[in-house]
């Protein structure tokens, strides 16, 4: 095992807070090679001297570093190096949306040990509730209410993730409609569902916010269709926020139509604490959808699903049919995690990770805007739809993964554009290295196969 040696550490004079520049310089460190995979960082005391900060400066720094998966602390022996770290000729995975490491391992620990002392108290010698027994709900409840929706724990039926939450509300919805409508381009997991149903899905115009309500009223009138799924916060892939008046008047639309709305508010954390959920503007039409998977991790796979005024026993029906509940273990780690507030501080690690990422996106790909500036896990980056499926294999080919048109298109029409997920590399380091491929890509002297 390598060991440790001195090193020297200079620090941003940015705006940041002073344990986060000094983590960002270590992980400099090892990005460049000078710290190599499974190396013993210098110890407190030596990281302390050499960037002249106090000792609880470094211990809020290293905690930040494992946070993000950059290194690991081991009880007794120190803190290294992740084995694992991106390196120079490794592919960077900007594809799959997924949140950094913001759980150590020291409280996971703690939650899996918690969770099995209380495994001992689930009844039916271990078969869940379906939809979550009471106590599990009131958790779910009150996590909730962080996201900005207030809710009635007795309304909960807790999932196996998200991806489970949108098929039971398509499912709940197949004796109303054959048709769901959504943007041009949509979560690809909302495609699956819908195609395992049966069900059609219809693409309707949008602007930077989101579904337009004269196309959607349009769409409704012209396919009985009754039923629309968006996700508001973070629109996947597009990336944008929809604004409080055009939620008004897309209710307003759907209320006209007797239309029921699929609400994926999966990235829920990034959204305006002004801007209110469809659930709570109205909640008789609003099948309500988050999860733990892009807050947390997605190696806890719970869910939530509120379902609309009077529809809960249906969707809990077809819960028991399809796999009576939720893993009582998973459940009972993410109450865990909750009520260790490590949820609480996940949100704000990712938060302000997230508002760093997105800004070194728009300065280097040259964005004159982004459309959510505080920050995202996923941002879009437009060009014609005809270059953008060669401009993914050739990303592909420099080593950089990005998410292609075809993955997320509605319809034989392709939307113009790519998505890059910036939350997915442990390292920020490896994402503005990504990021400058594909400026160079783009813009460089191969642009014009693009």
């Amino acid at each position: 095992m390598p060991v440790s040696k001195p090193i020297q550490l200079t620090l941003s004079e940015s705006k940041d807070p002073l344990h986060e520049r000094l983590a960002d310089a270590v992980e400099k460190l090892i990005a460049s090679g000078k710290l190599g995979r499974g190396a013993r960082l210098p110890t407190h005391r030596q990281i302390s001297t050499s960037a002249n900060v106090a000792i609880g400066t470094v211990t809020k720094a290293i905690d930040l570093l494992e946070r993000r998966g950059v290194v690991r602390s081991e009880t007794g022996r120190g803190t290294f190096v992740s084995l694992a770290p991106d390196v120079e000729n490794a592919q960077i995975d900007l594809n799959f949306n997924v949140p950094l490491p913001v759980i150590s391992e020291d409280e996971f620990r703690a939650a899996a040990t918690l969770a099995s002392a209380r495994l001992g108290s689930v009844p039916n010698g271990g078969y869940p509730e379906p939809g979550g027994g009471s106590e599990q709900r009131v958790v779910i409840a009150d996590w909730l209410a962080t996201t900005r929706l207030t809710v009635d724990p007795g309304n909960v039926v807790i999932t196996v993730g998200g991806q489970h939450a949108i098929h039971l509300a398509f499912a709940d919805l197949v004796g109303r409609t054959q048709t769901i409508a959504t943007e041009a381009a949509t979560f690809s997991g909302a495609i699956a569902a819908a195609a395992n149903l049966g069900l059609t899905i219809k693409a309707v115009d949008h602007d930077e916010q989101g579904m337009i309500p004269s196309s959607l009223k349009s769409a409704l009138l012209e396919t009985a269709c009754k039923a629309i799924y968006l996700t508001p916060v973070c629109q996947n892939p597009f990336g944008f926020e929809m604004g409080m008046k055009r939620r008004q008047e897309i209710v307003e639309v759907c209320r006209r139509a007797d239309a029921y709305i699929v609400e994926d508010d999966i990235y829920s954390i990034y959204g305006q604490a002004s801007i209110r959920p469809f659930a709570e503007i109205a909640p008789e039409r609003v099948y309500y959808v988050n999860g733990l998977s892009k807050s947390l991790t997605p190696l806890v796979r719970v869910g939530v699903l509120i379902p609309p005024s009077g529809q809960r026993g249906t969707v809990i029906s077809r819960v028991r049919a399809e796999l009576w509940g939720a893993s009582p273990f998973d459940i009972e780690v993410a109450r865990a995690l909750t009520q260790a507030d490590v949820l609480i501080k996940a949100r704000d690690l990712l938060l302000t990770e997230a508002k760093v990422r997105v800004e070194l996106t728009r300065r280097i790909l040259k964005l004159p805007d982004v459309p959510m500036p505080q920050g995202a896990p996923h941002i879009w980056l437009p060009m014609a739809a005809a270059q953008a499926e060669k401009f993914a294999r050739l990303a592909l080919e420099k080593g950089v993964r990005v998410t292609p048109p075809d993955a997320t298109a509605v319809g034989g029409e392709k939307a113009g554009g790519v998505r890059l997920c910036l939350m997915a590399p442990p390292q920020r380091a490896s994402v503005e290295r990504a990021l400058h491929l594909l400026a160079d890509l783009r813009d460089g002297p191969t642009a014009q196969v693009v």
